[in-house]
This record gives C-alpha cells, structure tokens and sequence, in this order.
C-alpha cells in the first residue's frame, strides 16, 4: 500500500515575496502582514472549550469552502452559504453552543486583503474532518488554488497556511532559479506545524500535492 498521503489541488500562475526560514510566503500574506489589523488577527482567534477555530491565511484572500459535506463560504460570493452559521467573535469564557458534530459556526476575521471580501474563520467540534480551501495568491479572483486535507481535529485552534518553498532551489542551476517555486500548504495546531504539504512539478505527479515529513526544529 502506498504510505504516501495525497491532497486535491488545482493551480495555475503563483505569485513570489516574502522569504523566511528557507519559505516564501505568498504576496498576500506580506499585505495582510502589513495591514494595520494584523495583528488582531489572532486576537480574534478566540478558543472556546470543546471547539475547532479554523483559518486559512497566507495569500491575498482565502476561504474555507467545505467542512465535510456542508458548505461554508461560497466562491462565487464569497460569503457564507448559509447566513444561519454566522456568528460573532466568542467571548474568552464561553462554553462551545454547537449542537453536535454536524453544527458549524462562522466568525468574521478580518478584512481581506482584496478589497471588499472578508475573512472568516469556523469553528466546529472536534472530529475527523475533511476541509477544502480557496486560496487566492494575486489581488484578484481570475484564479484560484484549491487544496484538501482530511485531519483528525482535536480542541484547538487550526491554521492553514499558504507558502512558497524555495529551499530546494537556492544551490540549483540558473533554470531552476528562474521557475516558479513550488506551493506548499502547511496545518499549524496551536502554533505549531503538524502537517506539511508541497505541490509536485515532476510530469507524473504534477499539479498533485504530497504531504512531507514535518521538520523538527
């Protein structure tokens, strides 16, 4: 049996920007970083008892589309599918409302980064869970990148971050240099990085991302 776990996803054109420890985050990570409510962002993150928070974050706008078989955010309104699951930022001493494992909450984040969208993140009760994402690298919605991952979620908050690495490339040849640097996807728990994901260029499994083993600092 291949040991190889795999996650959807459907690309085209990648932006470049911000390098760190051997990453590069997307541009729209760089703008939101910059924004004056950054650093609110994970103020807002608020955890209740018995809960998932979940984000996205690291290009100019993203959203959560699906939790299992429920929709969340629309793509093609950007808003939620069901304006019944909005709900405002929880207080720091709330016990979790969600009815059971089928409920799901959406919370206001932040502003996007492109102009007029807003970023929500969900909060749901802690099972096994497939997500799907819409990551938006440029300050537009022409296109898009689409990811999945199917996760056992525990009592915690969740991010789930977009970047370019540019690791492998750095002692390569001019032509590797001059191509575009592979997308990877990262599923940050309370902070830290337990899952890892890098979008393949090779001809039989390009467009394809291939969970990673997670480097221990």
């Amino acid at each position: 049996m291949n040991k190889k776990r795999y996650a959807l996803f459907t690309s085209t054109l990648i932006a470049a920007s911000l390098a760190l420890s051997g990453c590069q985050l997307l541009t729209g990570y760089q703008q939101i970083d910059r924004a004056e409510n950054a650093d609110k962002w994970m103020g807002k993150l608020i955890p209740v008892a018995g809960e998932v928070n979940l984000a996205c974050f690291g290009t100019y706008h993203c959203e959560v589309t699906h939790i299992d078989r429920t929709p969340i955010i629309s793509p093609e309104t950007h808003e939620p599918v069901d304006m019944s699951m909005l709900t405002t930022t929880p207080s720091a001493d709330e016990v979790t409302s969600l009815l059971d494992t089928k409920s799901v909450k959406i919370v206001p984040l932040a502003p996007s980064s492109i102009k007029g969208l807003t970023n929500y993140y969900a909060r749901v009760k802690p099972i096994k869970r497939e997500v799907h994402v819409n990551f938006y690298p440029e300050n537009n919605l022409g296109y898009v990148e689409r990811f999945a991952i199917i996760h056992e979620f525990v009592d915690a908050t969740y991010q789930i971050r977009a970047y370019q690495d540019k690791s492998n490339q750095e002692a390569g040849s001019l032509l590797d240099k001059a191509s575009p640097k592979p997308l990877c996807v990262e599923l940050v728990e309370d902070g830290t990085v337990v899952r890892h994901f890098c979008k393949q260029t090779d001809a039989q499994q390009q467009g394809e991302f291939i969970e990673v083993a997670v480097t221990k600092s």
